[in-house]
């Protein structure tokens, strides 16, 4: 038993030697998010220009789309030029991204719904379970359900049961 504990600290210790030096691949969600599934949006407050072919959210906003939520204090939508859906999303302020167990939090968040990525920049935090690991961006490819974070990316594994 005191060799199976040494191996998982041993092996925790190396998974954050490596992900500090050359950045971590991880899962993020339950499942790979289907990016032609609606987007519904709440918020306090929204303005519309058609000149950009923007819409700003503000306040208290919440995306949602399949089981993957957004929250932040504010989202601007980026629209396609001949207006047959949305391009982009960029939130800032406050940003939670939330999907199946794991949360993210981050000061900016870039949404391409055309790639299927979403970019966390900013003291990124990302939460699964008892296991955090930290970062200055990630990026999610929704498609696979998977996660890239680099930048003095740092990783707390929980090896075991605490008692």
């Amino acid at each position: 038993m005191g060799l199976r504990i040494l191996l998982i600290a041993l092996f925790a210790a190396l998974m954050s030697t490596q992900a500090v030096a050359q950045g971590a691949n991880v899962a993020f969600g339950t499942i790979a998010q289907d990016t032609s599934l609606p987007v519904e949006v709440s918020s306090d407050e929204l303005s519309v220009d058609q000149q950009t072919g923007e819409a700003t959210f503000t306040g208290n906003v919440v995306i949602g789309q399949g089981n993957m939520r957004l929250s932040a204090s504010r989202v601007t939508v980026v629209y396609r030029d001949s207006n047959t859906g949305i391009e982009r999303m960029v939130a800032t302020g406050g940003v939670t991204l939330v999907s199946g167990e794991d949360a993210a939090e981050a000061q900016r968040a870039d949404y391409s719904i055309d790639e299927g990525t979403i970019v966390m920049s900013g003291n990124v935090l990302l939460a699964q379970g008892p296991s955090a690991l930290s970062a200055d961006m990630m990026t999610i490819r929704l498609r696979d359900g998977t996660a890239q974070m680099s930048g003095n990316v740092r990783t707390r594994l929980q090896t075991g049961s605490e008692n």
